[in-house]
């Protein structure tokens, strides 16, 4: 029998099921579509483990927690330890020092071929030796490999909190319909350069239109992403294949050349601050509002949601947005649970 219900099956639900599964607990894991598939966010992500890139823009927060995500990864899939590169164009060199400024863990690169020989028509760079990346739909398809090893399949069903006797978490994004959640249009290109080689994420800075390219196997690179403040969930508009490639360009003419394999958009739940939490409502736990920090932030939320149910402790992304959750079976704060 389970111990505890969760609802929805993207990069949030499965880090859940995880994290639980390794405290001891029993959790039973449901989604409307059922396995990961284009259906979800989880499958348009970049898998750029990048937390001193994102605080940029993010609060301290995702630079903290960010830096374990690569760790909890590395359980389970393929983790790539290369590190990120940050350029700009000769034109555009005041966007690098700005991104200097705003950022940590970075070290000034002169000779930018010495780390990417393709690149080097670019003379100055930042180079961001700490972090990572991975496959985005290979760290999902080996994660629920992971669970299925454990017990915990994905059953395919409709399911709501209401529904659901017992400890829930809901984990479905802007399914959810949470108070202040808002979707974020996300767009993304998938090419094959096989004259390309790249082996780490490079960003690529530009006053309007900054591109990431995510190497992948087989001569495969992900370029991404526009971030439109709208709940459109059309497929990719032309304008954001245009400048997503036009960029593209500007790093590499040859990506000119390149095939076209696949175009794909999707709306990513945030909060106001674009901060991702754990918002316990009763007996509900809503892990939510990932952003664009889907597979950087979600073993923090997982971790942290894991805490709250087997020791009552309450992390800095727990927000109890009602009373607090006291499970009328005993389970969690009273609750001693195996490690593993």
């Amino acid at each position: 029998m389970a111990d505890i219900t969760i609802i929805g099956a993207g990069v949030a639900g499965l880090c859940a099921a995880y994290a639980l599964s390794k405290a001891g607990l029993t959790p039973r894991l449901i989604d409307r579509n059922g396995a990961p598939g284009a259906h979800g966010c989880s499958w348009w992500a970049g898998g750029m483990l990048a937390p001193f890139c994102e605080g940029a823009l993010a609060e301290p927060v995702i630079v903290e927690h960010g830096q374990t995500a690569a760790a909890f990864w590395g359980e389970v899939t393929k983790v790539m330890h290369r590190g990120s590169l940050v350029l700009a164009l000769q034109r555009d060199k005041g966007e690098l020092a700005c991104f200097a400024r705003r950022t940590t863990g970075h070290a000034p690169v002169s000779d930018v071929s010495a780390l990417e020989p393709d690149l080097a028509a670019h003379h100055s760079a930042l180079f961001f030796a700490q972090e990572a990346h991975l496959d985005p739909r290979q760290a999902i398809a080996d994660l629920t490999r992971a669970l299925a090893a454990r017990g915990v399949m994905i059953e395919q069903g409709e399911a709501t909190p209401d529904a659901i006797d017992g400890p829930v978490i809901d984990a479905r994004g802007m399914a959810a319909n949470l108070p202040g959640l808002r979707g974020v249009r996300g767009e993304m290109v998938v090419l094959r350069a096989r004259d390309i080689r790249l082996s780490r994420p490079v960003r690529l800075l530009h006053p309007r239109h900054p591109l990431y390219i995510v190497p992948r196997a087989g001569g495969v690179f992900m370029l991404g992403a526009t971030q439109v403040e709208s709940a459109d969930r059309r497929g990719v508009t032309a304008r954001a294949v245009l400048e997503l490639l036009s960029v593209a360009y500007a790093l590499d003419p040859r990506f000119a050349e390149a095939e076209l394999l696949e175009t794909g958009a999707d709306l990513r739940a945030a909060y106001p601050d674009n901060v991702p939490r754990v918002s316990v409502r009763g007996r509900v736990l809503h892990l939510n509002g990932l952003f664009r920090h889907g597979y950087l932030m979600a073993p923090a939320l997982a971790a942290q949601a894991t805490d709250y149910l087997t020791t009552g402790a309450k992390g800095d992304l727990v927000h109890e947005d009602s009373c607090e959750w006291r499970d009328p079976r005993g389970l969690g704060h009273d609750r001693g649970h195996r490690a593993g």
